[in-house]
């Protein structure tokens, strides 16, 4: 099962892939571990990718594709595989779809997490709480003003993708407002469709 998880940070992402990768046992591919799995393996791709970072430029769609084509035909990705962080643009979305016609495979689904944004910023702040009361470390990016700009980023170039996908018909919209385990629920009543 080939599957696709969307929605703006703070959504729920991790840990609904987190529960579909214990139940359905295939692995969750995350295009910044990719990434860096590649650069470490020094294949060519790998290569290509480690001398643009290596020049602080953003990698092309183009090498993150080769990544992500590379990785799925690994043996753990034999039965499919969650897509977390990719596509995050319209043009990934069309790369990902010739890259999975190519390789007669297609997509079951796109799950989309839709969220209210201000219930968003509530949650990060739980989350920070949360994390500083257990003594684990607070990620950087949990704060109010990087948190509005990686929500503008999103609105600006992954909420596209929700549209595009839509159009083909293989796009399920999830309440993520839900408690989490409604929403799991949700999600699979939408793969059982």
């Amino acid at each position: 099962m080939r599957l696709v998880l969307l929605g703006p940070p703070g959504a729920g992402k991790g840990t609904q892939a987190a529960r579909l990768i214990a139940r359905l046992g295939v692995p969750q591919l995350s295009t910044g571990d990719m990434l860096r799995a590649a650069v470490a393996a020094r294949s060519p791709i790998g290569l290509e990718a480690k001398e643009i970072m290596d020049k602080g430029q953003l990698v092309s769609d183009a090498v993150v594709v080769g990544i992500i084509d590379d990785r799925t035909d690994a043996p753990d990705c034999a039965e499919g595989y969650i897509l977390d962080g990719f596509p995050r643009t319209v043009a990934q979305a069309e790369a990902l779809d010739a890259m999975l016609a190519r390789k007669g495979q297609k997509l079951k689904a796109v799950i989309e997490l839709v969220v209210d944004e201000s219930a968003l910023l509530d949650r990060m702040r739980k989350r920070v709480e949360e994390t500083i009361r257990t003594g684990g470390t607070v990620r950087a990016d949990d704060n109010p003003e990087t948190f509005k700009i990686r929500l503008d980023a999103y609105r600006a170039m992954t909420a596209p993708v929700s549209a595009y996908y839509k159009a083909s018909g293989a796009l399920r919209q999830i309440d993520g407002m839900m408690s989490i385990d409604e929403v799991t629920a949700a999600i699979d009543k939408a793969l059982e469709a």
